[in-house]
C-alpha cells in the first residue's frame, strides 16, 4: 500500500478496537521477516528502530532500504524511531524520512519531558511526522541496560498528569507504564488494568504498551479492549532468532 504515519495507523486501530504491532529491526533479516509476516496476515505494521541500535547499523544503507520496502508493501507500514532519548537523534530520524518518532524523556522531570516533547512535536508535525512520547517509566533492558525487567509501581503513569501532558504537548500517542517492562520478565507480568482504564478516561489519544514480550495473550486482549492501540514487541522475537541461529550452527 504505502508508507503511512503512526497517527494514521493508530486512529484506525482506536476506531475499530484493535492494536498494531511495533517490531524493532536490527538487520535486513528482521526487516524482511516482519514485512513478510505482516503481509501474510494482511495486517498493518510498525517497523521500528531503537536509538540504542543505531550505532550498530549501517544507517546510510539500511534506512533507505526500509523506507523503500515500506513504500512497496501490500499493507500499511509506518517507519518509527523507538525510544529516542536525545533530541538530536529524533531530529535526525525526521530528516532520514521516518514517518513517526518517539521522544522518550520519561527519565527527566515532568517539566523537562514536557518542554522537549512539545518542541519535538512542533518540528515533527510541521513536516507530517507523528510523535509518540512516554510518561511514567517503563523500565528494563531498553531503558537501563538491565537483562531482566523490574517493575516499580511508583513509576507508573499518573492519569491526571497524563491528561495535562497530552494536552500541552500535542503528541499523537502516549506510552504508559502500567506493570509492563522491557526485556525478560522475572515473573509473569501483571498489568494494572484498572490504571489503564483510568488513563483512558483522562486521555483521548491512542495508548501504547511497551515491553510486549512475555505478556500473555489474554492480557493483550483485555488491554486492547481498554484502549491500547500499539504494542511493542522485540525481546521475544530476537530470542527466537538466536535460538534458530544456534540450531542452524549445530546442523
Amino acid at each position: 500500500m504505502a508508507l503511512v504515519t503512526l497517527n494514521e495507523l493508530l486512529k484506525d486501530a482506536q476506531k475499530r478496537g484493535y492494536a498494531v504491532g511495533s517490531f524493532n529491526m536490527v538487520s535486513f533479516g528482521f526487516l524482511n521477516g516482519i514485512l513478510e509476516a505482516a503481509e501474510e496476515e494482511k495486517s498493518p505494521v510498525i517497523l521500528s528502530i531503537a536509538e540504542v541500535h543505531l550505532p550498530h547499523m549501517q544507517v546510510e544503507q539500511f534506512i533507505p532500504a526500509a523506507i523503500q520496502s515500506a513504500q512497496n508493501a501490500r499493507i500499511p507500514v509506518a517507519i518509527h524511531l523507538d525510544h529516542g532519548f536525545h533530541f538530536e537523534t529524533v531530529v535526525k530520524a525526521i530528516r532520514w524520512g521516518f514517518s513517526s518518532v518517539m521522544y522518550d524523556g520519561s527519565g527527566l522531570s515532568f517539566k523537562e519531558n514536557l518542554d522537549t516533547t512539545k518542541l519535538v512535536t512542533r518540528i515533527a508535525n510541521a513536516v507530517g511526522v507523528s510523535v509518540e512520547a512516554e510518561l511514567g517509566i517503563v523500565g528494563g533492558e531498553e531503558a537501563s541496560g538491565e537483562e531482566t525487567s523490574v517493575i516499580n509501581d511508583d513509576k507508573f503513569t499518573d492519569p491526571v498528569l497524563a491528561a495535562r501532558f497530552v494536552e500541552d504537548s500535542g503528541i499523537g500517542a502516549l506510552a504508559i507504564s502500567v506493570g509492563n517492562a522491557h526485556g525478560f520478565y522475572k515473573s509473569m507480568p501483571r498489568l494494572d488494568f484498572g490504571l489503564i482504564q483510568k488513563i483512558r478516561e483522562h486521555v483521548e489519544i491512542p495508548l501504547v504498551l511497551h515491553g510486549g514480550s512475555g505478556i500473555p495473550d489474554e492480557s493483550f486482549i483485555k488491554a486492547i479492549r481498554l484502549g491500547i492501540c500499539k504494542i511493542n514487541y522485540f525481546t521475544g522475537m530476537s530470542f527466537a532468532a538466536v535460538v534458530r541461529i544456534k540450531e542452524f550452527i549445530k546442523t
